[in-house]
């Protein structure tokens, strides 16, 4: 009951914080190519203690994002769909292809291109915004595709937080580093000494960030290695590790997404957008979420079951599959975050986030029509079965008589 609780909050929460990001994202691109625009930019590119806002929220309050995407992902692993090893490998198969497929589709147009360093934004799935679609179709479809989606959606993002770690991080200061990871250290002891205040954690949390953040490995990767260092306990709502996922979200939801969205979405649409989207990087991050999340989800999901390493989930079908695959190709919160990782040119940076909002806008509509078509086809066919049994009723009634 209690993990019901917690994932029905969790889902009611993203869901209304990825109709937020949408308000947000809307104001910005209006505002962005208004005769307020240079203003808009200009708050933004403010200097603050050595650093843009921009530069801030996206290396500060990102790291908090990330603290909740590790926390969800600890909650997955003790209590959620992998806690069992067996119903943990299909949301894993699946978000392993909706990984790879996109990431070579976007080599493939660009080997040859200095742009190849944008693999990565393909790769990611928008959990909020995916699942702000998802609750849209409401009771229409099973309450177990929503939870694969969820699953699928946070091992998505963690292999988008390897993929920053590994890729996208600089020159190593070894000093800050070896620092960072004796305040680490010195967490997982006072986990292990079941520490349960969870100051402790948030102070040394801060400290291994600011280290982190000049160690040459991206900042927000503390927060997913803070997340496993709180004790989870045994999940009840008393336990350190709930507490602070219940604490962090709302403000996540509310307050640091849609920040992150008006600081980041601020483009300039060009009106040569037949250029901008036929760029070997634009088209890499267009194919890569359209098509390369559904087929790589798709493909990977299929050799999952049909080799029995796994099985669909309850009252989900394969064409509900399908639905979702698409729904993951909105890439918007990550794919931007790993786009400012992977350019360093202001022009590149502007179409390729153009050219994720158009895919995220395109997979979003695309899934969530697909997916509405086939819980009307399910009803139909539940009505169908209904009227077929009340007519056997009726018949075998008269019979008896």
């Amino acid at each position: 009951m209690e993990l019901t609780k917690i994932y029905n909050d969790f889902f009611n929460s993203e869901k209304a914080g990825g109709l937020v990001l949408i308000i947000c994202t809307v104001f910005s691109l209006w505002i962005a190519n208004s005769f307020l625009g240079p203003h808009y930019q200009a708050i933004w590119n403010f200097e603050l203690a050595g650093h843009s806002i921009v530069h801030w929220i996206n290396d500060g309050l990102m790291a908090i994002f990330f603290l909740l995407i590790g926390l969800e992902l600890e909650r997955e692993i003790y209590q959620g769909e992998l806690s069992n090893i067996r119903e943990a490998l299909l949301p894993i198969f699946s978000a392993i292809g909706g990984i790879i497929v996109p990431a070579l589709l976007f080599l493939f147009l660009n080997y040859a291109e200095p742009t190849r360093s944008g693999f990565g934004i393909p790769m990611a799935t928008d959990i909020a915004f995916a699942i702000g679609i998802l609750s849209l179709l409401g009771n229409k479809i099973p309450l177990s595709l929503k939870i694969f989606l969820t699953a699928l959606a946070v091992i998505d993002d963690l292999g988008a937080i390897l993929i920053i770690a590994f890729f996208y991080s600089k020159g190593i200061a070894w000093t800050y580093l070896l620092i960072a990871i004796g305040i680490y250290v010195v967490l997982i002891v006072l986990n292990r000494l079941r520490v349960t205040q969870y100051m402790p954690y948030i102070i040394g949390g801060i400290a291994m960030w600011y280290c982190m953040l000049h160690s040459g490995i991206h900042a927000t990767i503390t927060g997913v290695l803070l997340a496993f260092a709180i004790p989870y306990g045994n999940g009840c709502s008393q336990c350190p590790s709930t507490k602070i996922q219940h604490m962090l979200h709302k403000p996540v939801a509310f307050i640091i997404l849609p920040i992150f969205a008006l600081a980041n979405t601020a483009i300039i649409i060009n009106s040569k957008l037949g250029d901008i989207l036929f760029e070997p990087y634009s088209l890499g991050i267009l194919l890569g979420l359209i098509l390369g999340k559904p087929i790589g989800i798709f493909v990977l999901t299929y050799i999952a079951v049909t080799f029995k390493i796994s099985k669909l989930p309850e009252n989900v079908d394969w064409k509900m599959i399908a639905g979702v695959g698409m729904i993951a190709g909105i890439g918007f919160t990550m794919s931007i975050f790993i786009t400012l990782l992977a350019f360093s040119d202001e022009a590149i940076i502007n179409n390729a986030k153009f050219a994720i909002l158009m895919a995220s806008l395109v997979s979003g509509i695309s899934g969530y029509v697909f997916l509405r078509m086939q819980s009307r086809k399910i009803g139909f066919q539940n009505q169908k079965a209904k009227k077929h049994t009340d007519d056997h009723n009726c018949t075998c009634g008269k019979y008896s008589k």
